[in-house]
């Protein structure tokens, strides 16, 4: 087999292949097979026509073009790795010259990564947060957990902002009730931020027992973006009541007798937690940086593929939500235009960073052990609360085995970038990586961490 390769572009080339029709044979053979089994000649069993009858039957053209079916995927395939290209869309593949016992000739045309070289990523100079924990952390901290420990107590005045109510609501178009549209006994903080437009507006002021109408746009259900009037009945308000921050609530919120050792203890995990967003900011500024450095072409076909797959997740994002697509874009304080353009540009810089990445990942020779492996099935699936074997059978049944072994190698490679990297803090102080792998880990002092550990510290901030 001979394969010419002509660029079309820098982001995609044209495959010519040439190919000895003895190279056919198995593929030849295989159609024989396969037509015989397809056509029915008296006399004969299905399967059992032999060859010469099936061209005097059918024709020769028939047996070629199911050997060229079989054959040109598998010739392209090798044509690919012989020339060293990467291919990142489907080719296109026209045959364009059949000698019959002779030769085939077929052209691909098929977008492909460019080549470029990575720079050198020694000593790249990122600036990372001070791992620094102030007063206001630990006060913050101790505030998140006396809200997961607070109380409602019913309240005999008008809802403000904050408060709870327990409320009735119906909704009207034209004076006629939508019944999708009634619900009883809704608890709701008021301030929330309800996607009913209007709704925390109008709660304001109640009492209990009060009724009050206003008018929307309805936001799910088959009326969906219809206005409507919306109608509040108040049957209770309550507020939000927090524990004393004490020895009695630290004892009700943690293992320790005393409020002051779970300070220490808040004070030691927010600690922890700046050392491990150390480690995740220094790789993705490293990364960042590596990425400014470098100025790629990017095909056609691969961009529109990443932009197509983010607005698809985000349409189906929309359609589990029950919303409206003015209602979700409206809760999440954006536009439909502003998540487009959006997703133009983290397509790019996605595709980008996988081209550089998988770049670095061969340079390294970077791989995935069977360990490897298992613990990035053991943390997905506890992120998507299945079973690890569920997740496991899930991706070897539908082939994202490898997908999966890419990301971890492509995260090894975004490790490396980050270990080679000057990184300081925000105050100038000098931050060494591999002392708070040491930290972090419990390694012994002075042992280099492995890319397994690394890999699991910037894990544990995700």
């Amino acid at each position: 087999m001979k394969t010419a390769v002509e660029e079309l572009s820098p982001t995609r080339v044209k495959l010519t292949v040439e190919v000895p029709f003895e190279e056919l044979g198995e593929s030849l053979q295989a159609a024989y097979k396969k037509v015989a089994q397809q056509v029915r000649v008296p006399g004969f069993r299905p399967g059992k026509v032999p060859a010469r009858i099936i061209e005097q039957r059918f024709g020769r053209a028939v047996v070629l073009e199911e050997t060229l079916n079989d054959a040109v995927p598998k010739l392209y395939g090798q044509a690919v790795d012989a020339s060293d290209i990467f291919p990142v869309s489907q080719p296109e593949i026209e045959v364009t010259k059949i000698e019959d016992g002779e030769q085939v000739e077929f052209t691909a045309e098929v977008d492909i990564r460019p080549n470029f070289d990575v720079p050198d990523y020694q000593g790249l100079e990122v600036t990372v947060p001070a791992a620094e924990v102030s007063d206001e952390d630990i006060d913050a901290q101790l505030d998140g957990l006396r809200q997961r420990f607070a109380t409602l107590t019913g309240v005999e005045r008008a809802a403000a902002n904050a408060d709870y109510v327990v409320m009735d609501l119906a909704a009207a178009i034209d004076g006629v009730n939508i019944e999708e549209q009634q619900a009883n006994d809704v608890s709701y903080e008021v301030g929330a931020g309800s996607v009913l437009q209007g709704l925390d507006d109008a709660l304001v002021g109640m009492s209990a027992g009060d009724t009050k109408e206003f008018t929307t746009n309805l936001v799910g259900g088959e009326n969906a973006g219809e206005e409507a009037v919306v109608t509040i009945t108040i049957k209770s308000v309550k507020e939000k009541v927090l524990p004393e921050l004490d020895d009695e609530f630290a004892q009700l919120a943690s293992e320790f007798d005393s409020l002051d050792e779970l300070k220490d203890s808040v004070r030691e995990q927010a600690r922890r937690n700046k050392l491990i967003d150390q480690v995740v900011q220094a790789r993705e500024n490293a990364l960042d940086a590596l990425l400014a450095k470098i100025d790629i072409p990017l095909p056609d076909s691969a961009l529109k593929a990443e932009v197509d797959n983010r607005r698809h997740n985000l349409e189906h994002q929309i359609a589990e939500s029950g919303l409206s697509k003015e209602a979700y874009f409206r809760l999440y304080q954006t536009t439909e235009e502003e998540r487009y353009a959006e997703f133009d540009e983290t397509a790019a810089k996605a595709l980008k960073t996988g081209f550089v990445l998988d770049k670095i990942v061969k340079a390294e020779e970077l791989g995935v052990s069977e360990q490897e492996l298992t613990n990035f099935v053991v943390r997905r699936a506890m992120q998507m609360n299945v079973a690890p074997n569920t997740l496991a059978q899930h991706l070897a049944d539908n082939d994202q085995l490898t997908l999966a072994m890419v990301e971890i190698v492509r995260d090894k490679a975004k490790s490396v970038v980050g270990d080679a990297a000057k990184v300081t803090d925000e105050a100038g102080n000098e931050v060494d990586l591999k002392a708070i792998y040491t930290e972090i880990n419990g390694e012994e002092a002075g042992e280099e961490p492995t890319e397994e550990t690394a890999e699991e510290t910037a894990e544990a901030a995700k």
